[in-house]
């Protein structure tokens, strides 16, 4: 299960600090892909406390998680 945030707009926040904190935070590992967060695992609830920590408004919060199926390799 990957934890996946995304930033519309034009943010001013840098997303590589966020990623660096949020992995702090969640013990976990993760990447910046465009205006996305991934994070390894199912950490939602942890996040949106994290980001309202942050300042950015309740309201505008949307954390989805998704499953990723990865290939067998033998």
């Amino acid at each position: 299960m990957v934890t996946v945030i995304k930033f519309e707009g034009n943010i001013d926040a840098n997303l590589k600090d966020i990623l660096t904190k949020a992995k702090k935070k969640c013990a976990s590992g993760g990447t910046v892909r465009g205006n996305l967060i991934e994070l390894q695992g199912d950490h939602k609830f942890k996040l949106k406390k994290f980001l309202i920590d942050l300042g950015f408004p309740e309201e505008n919060i949307i954390i989805q998680g998704r499953v990723v199926r990865r290939s067998r390799r033998y």
